[in-house]
């Protein structure tokens, strides 16, 4: 009987650990079959490719590509293998680190070009050019490397040789372990939220200043600066995640593995298929190029 029991219940668990992968890789490749579309209409459009505005965005888009593979691999790899190697978990998880520290400062960039637009029109083209628009891409990279780089070399310090060859289930906390990892990590991520938010209300409240003059594009460009913000809210469900998993571990411990699946879907694959969802398909211009593309698509293969 105990033999069977235990059977029955391995089988539930690679049922379940099977539809929770398939639910998973099925919604990334959705996700990034859109993200990749726009990515193609974005690099096919002169007019796309010339204008700050839409660089900004395609660079949130290709980030939220890599951000997405990485998360979905990391899944994966956590029900196939469990634990993988310290050297190759250190990989993953910086470039995760990497482009999840990139997304809200990408949304502060594109508040604060809209800020530039609606409130600055006569500076627009000279302050909101291409070249300024790759300036800013870089130093996001360059901060997010601020954000994680010194993690590695805590880790070299304080580390011995053979902890690199072992394996260890890949999490940032069990990796980057150490209490100055922590207290930096910390640190860091109050920083740039502060930073991120005082640069989406400073731009907010001077853009609904602007919009009582009724203007449908400071309306419109309030409206952007708002969905920014509940952007960097759901962005900001990835630093409080290890806390709401052990707070389900305490409450909930019999249904904590559905509970981990609902907070992973709820932070990494949502954010990932609202921000085409915003920016891109909101977008009337973009939106049109889009249509132009799929509809040439759907032509091809009818």
């Amino acid at each position: 009987m105990n033999v069977s029991g235990n059977n029955q219940e391995q089988e539930s668990w690679y049922r379940d650990a099977f539809i929770k992968n398939l639910t998973v890789v099925l919604l990334g490749i959705v996700i990034n079959y859109i993200n990749g579309s726009m990515v193609h209409t974005f690099h096919r459009e002169e007019v796309l490719r010339a204008n700050p505005r839409y660089v900004l965005f395609i660079h949130l888009v290709v980030n939220d590509m890599i951000q997405l593979f990485i998360a979905i691999s990391l899944f994966i790899c956590t029900f196939v293998f469990i634990t993988i190697n310290v050297s190759v978990c250190c990989l993953l998880m910086t470039a995760a680190v990497f482009t999840t520290q990139n997304t809200p400062l990408n949304l502060a960039t594109m508040a604060v070009e809209c800020y530039v637009a609606v409130c600055l029109p006569l500076r627009y083209a000279t302050v909101c050019t291409l070249r300024r628009a790759h300036l800013a891409i870089g130093l996001m990279w360059a901060t997010s490397a601020l954000t994680v780089l010194p993690d590695l070399f805590i880790l070299l310090a304080t580390e011995p040789l053979n902890f690199f060859l072992s394996r260890v289930y890949c999490d940032r906390d069990r990796v980057f372990r150490s209490i100055y990892s922590v207290a930096k990590r910390d640190a860091t991520n109050i920083t740039l939220l502060v930073i991120v938010w005082l640069t989406l209300l400073y731009t907010y409240f001077n853009i609904l200043f602007a919009a009582r003059s009724a203007s449908k594009d400071a309306k419109k460009a309030r409206n952007t600066v708002l969905l920014h913000g509940f952007q960097v809210l759901l962005c900001m469900m990835v630093y409080v995640q290890p806390m709401m998993l052990k707070g389900f571990m305490l409450l909930f411990p019999e249904h904590f593995t559905m509970l981990r699946f609902l907070s992973f879907i709820l932070t990494q694959i949502l954010p990932r298929f609202v921000n085409p969802l915003l920016y891109g398909l909101r977008d009337k211009t973009f939106r049109r190029y889009l249509k132009k593309y799929i509809l040439g698509w759907s032509r091809s293969f009818s």
